[in-house]
C-alpha cells in the first residue's frame, strides 16, 4: 500500500501553456489507486489547470490545500478557500475550471470510457480512445451506412 502526503507532494508533472501552467503531482497511481484517480495541481496567480470542461460520466472532486483558486463553475465563479471541497456531478451542472493561486486536490471516478465536454471551444473528447473532436461536426447516426 502506498503513501502520499498531498501538502508536501512529489511533482512528477508539468504544463507550460500560457495560461495553463501548474506543477502537478499524481497521487492516485502513486498509491496505486486503480477506481479514483488523484492529483495535485500548484497554481500561480491567474493560472488554469484546464480549459471549463465537464464529463458525462464521471464525478470529479476538488479540496483547497492552500492558497485561494477561483472556481468557474455552472453557475459562475466563487473564491474558494483553505479546506473547501466542492463536487463536480455528470454533465452540464458540473462545468469547472480552476484559475490559481492555490495548490489543490483533484478526485476522479476513473471511469472508461468517458466523453468530456468543453463549451468553450466546441469539443467533445471521447476516452478511449483519446480523441477531440468538433461538436459542430456531428453527423446523422445513419450517415454513411
Amino acid at each position: 500500500m502506498g503513501r502520499v502526503n498531498v501538502l508536501t507532494p512529489e511533482f512528477d508533472n508539468a504544463s507550460e501553456r500560457d495560461g495553463y501552467r501548474w506543477r502537478g503531482a499524481r497521487v492516485g497511481k502513486a498509491i496505486g489507486a486503480e477506481q479514483i484517480g488523484g492529483s495535485v495541481y500548484e497554481l500561480g496567480d491567474g493560472e488554469r489547470t484546464f480549459p471549463a470542461h465537464f464529463h458525462y460520466g464521471m464525478e470529479e472532486w476538488v479540496i483547497v490545500l492552500a492558497g485561494t483558486p477561483v472556481l468557474r463553475g455552472a453557475e459562475g465563479e466563487r473564491e474558494l478557500r483553505l479546506g473547501d471541497v466542492v463536487c463536480f456531478p455528470p454533465g452540464p451542472e458540473g462545468l469547472h475550471q480552476l484559475r490559481g493561486p492555490g495548490t489543490v486536490l483533484l478526485l476522479s471516478a476513473n471511469c472508461s470510457p468517458e466523453a468530456i465536454e468543453y463549451p468553450d471551444s466546441g469539443k467533445v473528447g471521447v476516452r478511449p480512445p483519446g480523441k477531440i473532436f468538433r461538436a459542430g461536426d456531428a453527423t446523422d447516426y445513419w450517415e454513411g451506412e
